[in-house]
């Protein structure tokens, strides 16, 4: 005997269990396994071949509907599919939630077709199914080319054009598309530790204060993909630090900030090495007016400033109290009295370096 399923009906009802189970890339049989597993049989009452149907049935839905998903905007502008608002938001922001570890082995990769369809070694690192991850980096790739030539607010524009109601779903597209804008080195081995909460946590404090939407940026544009060139160019004038009169004014001021709140041992390896470190510091501000220097920025942070730091043992602790004196102590040099534009600059770059220092020194 023969079952024929029909169903008429005005608004489309979206089981969002299923929905889930989709978008994770799943195969039929293997939802409908999870499904049973969860006792849906018993709780309804209904057969497996009834299940596998309907399952079947939704699948197809959400494979009809993802043109939509792909480009939300359109929602409003199609009579096909009869969906309200609200779960219109819902199909939205689950499509657009990604893993975090997925996003963490995309980040640094050139978002072409060839690593498109290399992602296998993606999946396996991260046990995440290949189809889900093929969506989340076709989200990201799609976002990116959407928006990275837009003036305004990353994060506006992403919610404008991509119907994405959450501020913090946005806010991490907004970061991912800074990231692959400046093309960010992130799968160095010294870097492997690090997630991508880590590069979020960076990267959100660059667009606020090195961007062009920063509130220090005086010739606004207003675009918080590029980082403000003015500010960039001013961070050349920081090299006259590195002068011997201006690094040794430093370290005395520096040591003499740090004498009661460092062990002795610490005390004379920083002054052993204040010199190469505080080159290293002042060499990646300047660096940045270069798209190579931009690109490793992470690589150097970690391998001139953080490891020696690590190899040293230096605590947490230890680290905030250098950092946050290094900053201050460097606003006390003479050089500032005379080109007091500096400060700003100064406290600019200082600020928002020292807290990527911790965010990553952490791990």
């Amino acid at each position: 005997m023969s079952f024929v399923d029909v169903f008429v009906g005005n608004y489309i009802v979206i089981d969002f269990e299923l929905y889930h189970l989709w978008l994770t890339g799943r195969s039929l049989n293997e939802c409908c396994v999870a499904l049973q597993q969860r006792g849906v049989l018993q709780s309804t009452g209904a057969r497996y071949e009834e299940l596998v149907s309907d399952t079947k049935d939704s699948f197809r839905l959400f494979a009809n509907i993802e043109q939509l998903l792909k480009w939300p905007t359109k929602f409003g502008e199609q009579h096909l599919y009869q969906i309200d608002p609200v779960t219109q938001r819902n199909l939205i922001e689950n499509y657009y939630k990604f893993d975090d570890v997925v996003i963490r082995e995309i980040l640094g990769r050139k978002l072409s077709t060839k690593n498109r369809n290399n992602l296998d070694d993606v999946s396996d690192k991260t046990r995440i199914p290949l189809r889900s991850c093929c969506r989340q980096f076709d989200n990201v790739k799609r976002v990116f080319k959407t928006v990275e030539e837009m003036p305004g607010s990353l994060e506006r524009n992403i919610k404008t054009h991509f119907c994405i109601m959450s501020d913090e779903l946005a806010k991490k597209y907004a970061a991912i598309v800074f990231m692959a804008n400046h093309r960010f080195e992130t799968g160095k081995k010294r870097l492997s530790h690090l997630t991508f909460d880590d590069f979020l946590f960076c990267t959100e404090h660059m667009i606020v204060n090195w961007s062009y939407s920063a509130a220090e940026c005086d010739n606004h544009e207003d675009m918080d993909v590029d980082l403000d060139r003015m500010f960039l160019q001013e961070l050349r004038d920081l090299k006259i630090l590195t002068e011997k009169e201006f690094l040794d004014e430093h370290r005395n001021y520096l040591m003499n900030s740090l004498k009661t709140s460092l062990t002795k041992k610490k005390l004379t390896d920083l002054d052993d090495n204040f010199k190469n470190l505080s080159k290293a510091i002042i060499s990646i501000a300047y660096g940045l007016n270069h798209s190579k220097e931009v690109k490793n920025y992470f690589v150097d942070v970690v391998e001139k400033v953080i490891e020696p730091f690590m190899m040293a043992m230096w605590s947490e602790d230890d680290m905030v109290k250098f950092l946050n004196l290094y900053k201050d102590s460097g606003l006390r040099l003479s050089v500032f009295r005379t080109l007091p534009n500096m400060v700003t600059v100064w406290e600019r770059y200082m600020n928002t370096f020292n807290k990527c220092c911790l965010k990553l020194y952490h791990n």
